[in-house]
């Protein structure tokens, strides 16, 4: 057992990642996408894209709630003339989050037939297994990709294991069955995913498109299928890569896939900007996709969005959900406020807090939080000590712990980092 603590316990950190940089723009607005750039968020939006209020406005929501990139379906020749318009409507809304746009099937065409469209957007999504067939692939997604390359957009080549290119696939297939030890079809797969995804990226290098302009996705629907693909394709290049598990369902189901998956990948150093592919629930905020995906970047250590509230669960020593209810309304109220508190008051999101239920770690939790509350558990006496710093600042009683509470929550803030501002 001495030979245990004798040793240095190493502490556990993201491996640092060695992909290229890309940049997506906006004007003058540029989001880092690779090398040593934080792990961008992303989302998509739901709404038909020719509606370009309700898209414009959706885009809004996805940004203020911290996607740092959104993409949006261009499917017709109505939705690629919409575009503009979004685009317009977001810079009158002072929003300037870069738009991409995911194209299948007729990207080629949309591209070509609508500049502004082409122009309008920061970013192109091609799937290589819907650009065409035969004959018409190769020369479909070269068109794509010289339009990218004509206007600087860099582009994501996102390979899909649900629309994989089946002719590569089947060519795949066919060489195993040849050989005198096949390969279980679910290594071809994986082997066909990452070809795809490899050859479809030389390709667009070789049509003029700079590999500081080529981001790589290839998503699976399976976690552990996930991991095994984008260790192969991580070792195999250099180029920034997407990660996000297709398809991964809805509420708990979703969330839990998706945290499983990307925290592996990105413990390891890989994968460059994520997105939360969850089908919402009846009535949940698109946003909510976007709130996973920036507390699974939170709990690895590797960004910081919003200040951090820690809660005990409840148990027989609690009297009621007091502190369940003060923890959401704290938490609610937090990430209500960040948008605004980010601009006023630096380093706001760094902020530590704790609502704990009873004397057992609520008073612990609390000195080591920034701001805490040990609300009181079964057979202690009503009162509640608040803790600012590690000390005990003073002891609320009554009914509005609550109220008062976020009231020192917010002396806290513009105590501690209204000073920051003002220093600068």
């Amino acid at each position: 057992m001495s030979d245990i603590f004798d040793s240095y316990i190493e502490p556990a950190r993201p491996a640092p990642r060695r992909s290229r940089q890309v940049p997506v723009r906006w004007g003058s607005h540029v989001v880092t996408v690779g090398g040593d750039a934080p792990v961008r968020v992303q989302s998509m939006t739901n709404t038909d894209t020719v509606d370009a209020i309700g898209t414009a406005i959706q885009v809004k929501e996805l940004a203020l709630a911290g996607s740092e990139l959104v993409r949006i379906t261009v499917n017709t020749p109505e939705a690629a003339a919409a575009v503009p318009y979004i685009r317009e409507q977001l810079d009158r809304m002072g929003i300037a989050v870069p738009l991409v746009g995911d194209f299948h099937y007729n990207g080629h065409r949309l591209l070509a037939d609508h500049p502004a469209c082409a122009e309008a957007l920061s970013k192109y999504r091609i799937n290589p297994g819907n650009v065409g067939k035969g004959d018409k692939h190769d020369r479909q997604f070269a068109q794509m990709v010289e339009v990218a390359a004509k206007y600087d957009k860099p582009v994501r080549i996102g390979v899909n294991w649900g629309s994989l290119d089946q002719e590569l696939l089947a060519q795949l297939m066919d060489e195993n069955a040849k050989l005198a030890e096949p390969h279980e079809p679910q290594q071809i797969m994986y082997r066909a995913i990452i070809m795809s995804a490899l050859q479809s990226a030389r390709r667009a290098e070789a049509l003029g498109l700079p590999a500081e302009r080529i981001i790589l996705s290839c998503k699976m629907s399976g976690v552990q299928d996930l991991i095994s693909v984008y260790r192969a394709l991580a070792k195999a290049s250099d180029y920034a890569l997407h990660l996000g598990l297709t398809e991964a369902g809805m509420g708990t189901k979703g969330t839990v896939a998706s945290t499983a998956a990307l925290a592996v990948l990105l413990q390891e150093g890989i994968g460059d900007t994520i997105r939360v592919s969850l089908t919402p629930q009846p009535g949940e905020a698109r946003t909510q996709e976007v709130v996973i995906a920036m507390e699974i970047l939170q709990a690895l250590g590797l960004r910081v969005f919003n200040p951090s509230v820690t809660a005990c669960p409840g148990c027989g020593r609690t009297t009621s959900t007091t502190f369940q209810e003060l923890a959401k309304q704290i938490d609610d109220f937090l990430r209500a406020q960040m948008p605004v508190w980010k601009a006023r008051y630096p380093g706001v999101e760094t902020m530590k807090v704790a609502v704990m239920g009873c004397i057992v770690n609520g008073p612990g939790e609390s000195k080591h939080a920034d701001i805490g509350i040990s609300l009181p558990g079964t057979g202690e006496a009503p009162a509640a000590p608040v803790f600012i710093d590690g000390e005990k600042a003073l002891t609320l009683r009554g009914e509005g712990i609550a109220r008062e509470f976020q009231t020192l929550v917010e002396d806290y803030i513009e105590k501690r980092f209204g000073a920051v501002t003002a220093a600068h």
